[in-house]
């Protein structure tokens, strides 16, 4: 692992002989795509040199797994560590991030002889780490480390060892863990994809798992969960008169009219827009006019069962954008409203 920086990562001139004072030079274009572009081939040196065997067995090891896969690291690497735990939990595989500090102090009590611990170093040579193995192999674990430095002693002393190959930090002084944590990342996360594969997780099952998310919204809820219904419709006959509905169509928030027959059958929709033409072209004959003469007959609807992400993409739908769906189920009855306001509200 070479330690000197490529000749256009080399930062020592932005040091104006011994001033003390750091002089902040503008970052140029050509200097940032050069980072990128030098960084991107740090990333490539992992990717070509990586052993798919071991990754292989380390992926096979993880499924098999019948405990609780752990992961740990110090400083940088316990960030990494933590992020592939959670990931790991959203597709449903019981893992669990484990301070090296607090488990020395007890927490090493929830490892046991079913457990896979997973140790991010990579020098391989962290102290915190290295004094946590005896203590997780007293406890039975199988223990695989996840280092950079090749022939180091954290790998010496674990079941197994997949190395990451790391040419250079992409920091000119080659310290700075900002490549490393980056090939780690993309292994934990390549490696949980492979499992989520290997699990056969349905769309449906990840959502479950991300119920307060903008994903798992988008996939768990359905329109019949976000509706509004009964006492909150804004729900009228056709032979009512409009004037005498303003404050069914104003009071609801829905913005618009639902008109039903005796049967709750919907025959159409009245909205605050249809209120505003009807007044401009009828002037005061508005006041004899009933609801039925002028509503819409052929509404957009959409039935309760049916994602709630589709109903958005319906009100977006040319050829003009609607703000509410009438929700009606197979003989056409209404039994709610789903507005766009509703939606966004909920999180979608």
């Amino acid at each position: 692992m070479g330690s000197l920086p490529p000749s256009h990562l080399d930062f020592s001139s932005a040091n104006h002989g011994n001033d003390h004072h750091h002089h902040h030079q503008d970052i140029s274009k050509d200097n940032l795509l050069n980072l990128f572009k030098s960084q991107q081939d740090l990333l490539n040196h992992f990717f070509k040199h990586l052993d798919l065997s071991q990754t292989l067995s380390f992926s096979r090891l993880l499924l098999s797994t019948s405990g609780t896969v752990f992961l740990t690291g110090v400083g940088k690497s316990a960030f990494v560590a933590n992020k592939i735990s959670q990931t790991l939990i959203s597709l449903s595989f019981r893992s669990s991030f484990l301070s090296p500090l607090d488990a020395l102090h007890g927490d090493i009590g929830a490892l046991s002889s079913r457990d896979v611990l997973v140790l991010f170093s990579k020098s391989g040579a962290t102290e915190e780490l290295l004094r946590l193995v005896p203590c997780a192999k007293a406890r039975g674990a199988f223990l695989v480390s996840l280092t950079s430095v090749p022939g180091n002693p954290l790998a010496g002393v674990c079941d197994m060892n997949v190395h990451l190959p790391l040419q250079r930090e992409l920091c000119p002084f080659n310290l700075a863990p900002v490549t490393s944590t980056a090939i780690q990342m993309v292994f934990g996360d390549t490696i949980a994809v492979a499992l989520m594969a290997a699990r056969n997780l349905t769309k449906e099952e990840y959502g479950a798992n991300h119920p307060a998310g903008r994903i798992g919204k988008s996939l768990i809820f359905k329109v019949k969960d976000v509706m509004k219904k009964k006492e909150e419709l804004p729900v009228c006959k056709e032979g009512d008169l409009i004037m005498d509905q303003l404050v069914e169509l104003t009071s609801k928030g829905c913005g618009c009219l639902l008109v039903v027959d005796e049967h709750h059958r919907l025959i159409g929709t009245f909205t605050d827009g249809d209120l505003r033409r009807t007044l401009k072209a009828s002037g005061e004959a508005i006041f004899k006019l009933s609801v039925g003469e002028m509503c819409n007959r052929k509404p957009r609807t959409i039935g309760p069962e049916t994602m709630a992400v589709e109903a958005m993409k319906k009100m977006e739908s040319p050829p003009s954008p609607v703000q509410f769906l009438p929700v009606i189920n197979e003989d056409n009855t209404l039994i709610g409203i789903v507005t766009l306001h509703g939606l966004v509200s909920a999180g979608l």
